[in-house]
């Protein structure tokens, strides 16, 4: 790994460390003051002693004086170190400080000749000394991969990208206070499953060594959730990190945050309502003025209630066939090279619905809930009891793309057990295999009538934060490692 180190910090470090400077103390100094709280103290307040860290981002000048701009978590201030007011120990270390090393500064806040607020340094103490010299801060890094694969130096060399990160964590606080002042638990339900379902994925395995056995990063954190309810806890929620072992798109990333939530004596009428006060929440909480948000040039109300629209009157007026014209729909399959993989009846829907997201969802620029899903893609939903082809069932768009699924959730035991087998016997290679009985056997305990939401917190952050992929929301996306694993 030493070829990854510059020569010349290496041969900085050791110069530093003979001359009795340890370059990563274990001890800093006390009451450091942000630089923005310095710079809030103003005109009236110069003179004042101040103690600031940061990270050196800037340079200018040599000799016996430099100017410094040092950034930490909230913004930047410029030091001043003249010869004259400093120590011959610390005269020397400024010669041995790069971009990028932190340092802890003492001295006097006062303005330069040109009326910058400038902190004036009489001791300046080495925190960490940098082995890589950062990017240009007016410049970062340009190059979209390598700002994913070094995105801690993309978060320091660039304050947007640092702010984006910072509004979406808002927006997801915004989420949790809204359901929490809405009377639910936040819990956490396992991440290694014995079995995995909840949704259509292909899992990630792994194997538990002592206990010899087949684990699955879970794809879902349904079927725990809903166990909740049969336990008493009538409002439920989770922000799950879930896994599914597919490909990479703007939209996909094999490892993401879902928000899941339950809760007992509504439907999916009431999650409906849900949907409709979290989004707004943490738009308002991402920065925005408004409730609004563009994405790919494209700009969209927020402002609730959405529209509701069906799924098969979606089917028929962009897929032109009527969803339960068998012919019809082959002949439209056929046309968009979509293929039924089987004979059974999990099969064609499938296929019927692999069309509907072909033709159908990037029409849905909107936002709006698609209600009325057929019964068969929805194992885990109550069908309608005006008709029994359809699901109690929505799922929430906004330009062109998922963000959320809902169902009034099924709680016959007897309906969930069909269900899981039918599943079991599926030719979809994303169907789960094995049946939950541990699942089925709390269903019969008795679960109440509930609503149940799945709501994908990266998405929901692409359309808010406009960012055109995945990739733009996470801090750390899978990308291919670009070392080995050699030692």
């Amino acid at each position: 790994m030493e070829d990854i180190f510059s020569a010349d910090r290496v041969e900085r470090v050791a110069a530093l460390r003979s001359s009795g400077i340890e370059p990563y103390p274990a001890r800093v100094p006390k009451n450091r003051m942000l630089a923005a709280e310095i710079l809030a103290l103003g005109e009236k307040n110069y003179g004042t002693e101040v103690r600031v860290s940061g990270r050196i981002m800037g340079r200018r000048g040599y000799g016996k004086l430099a100017f410094l701009d040092l950034v930490d978590g909230s913004g930047r201030i410029q030091i001043c170190l003249q010869k004259e007011h400093l120590s011959d120990e610390n005269f020397a270390l400024l010669g041995q400080l790069n971009r990028g090393d932190f340092i802890f500064v003492e001295g006097e806040f006062k303005a330069t000749d040109k009326g910058e607020p400038t902190v004036y340094g009489n001791s300046i103490t080495l925190l960490a000394k940098s082995l890589l010299d950062p990017p240009e801060k007016r410049k970062g890094l340009e190059d979209p991969e390598l700002r994913a694969r070094l995105r801690y130096v993309d978060l320091f060399t660039d304050n947007e990208v640092q702010k984006r990160f910072l509004a979406r964590s808002a927006l997801t606080e915004a989420v949790r206070k809204e359901l929490l002042s809405r009377c639910f638990v936040e819990v956490e339900t396992p991440v290694l499953h014995p079995l995995y379902g909840g949704a259509f994925a292909r899992p990630f395995t792994t194997h538990h060594q002592s206990l010899d056995m087949e684990l699955f990063l879970r794809i879902a954190p349904e079927l725990y959730l809903k166990r909740l309810l049969v336990g008493g806890i009538e409002r439920v929620f989770e922000f799950a990190r879930v896994f599914r072992n597919e490909g990479l798109s703007t939209r996909h990333n094999p490892e993401f945050t879902m928000l899941e939530l339950y809760q007992a004596h509504t439907d999916y009428a009431g999650m409906i309502e849900i949907v409709e006060a979290l989004v707004p929440a943490a738009c308002l909480a991402a920065g925005n003025d408004k409730l609004t948000a563009t994405w790919k040039n494209q700009t969209w109300s927020l402002e609730p209630p959405y529209p509701q629209k069906a799924y098969g009157e979606l089917f028929l007026e962009h897929a032109s066939c009527d969803i339960h014209n068998e012919s019809a729909v082959h002949t439209a399959l056929k046309e968009h090279n979509i293929s039924v993989e089987g004979d059974d009846e999990g099969a064609w829907w499938k296929a019927v619905n692999d069309l509907f997201e072909a033709t159908v969802e990037p029409t849905l620029q909107d936002p709006v809930f698609v209600i009325d899903y057929p019964a068969p893609v929805s194992p885990l939903a109550k069908v309608s009891p005006n008709d029994t082809n359809v699901a109690e069932r929505f799922e929430f768009f906004l330009g062109g793309m998922e963000l959320g699924n809902a169902f009034t959730e099924l709680n016959d035991p007897e309906q969930q057990l069909a269900n899981f087998e039918a599943q079991a016997v599926s030719s979809d290679p994303d169907s789960p295999r094995i049946i939950d009985r541990d699942y089925v056997r709390a269903l019969a305990y008795g679960m109440p009538p509930a609503g149940g939401l799945g709501l994908g917190i990266d998405r929901l952050a692409m359309v808010i934060l406009g960012c055109d992929t995945i990739r733009e929301v996470l801090l750390f996306p899978h990308l291919r490692p670009e070392y080995g694993a050699e030692a």
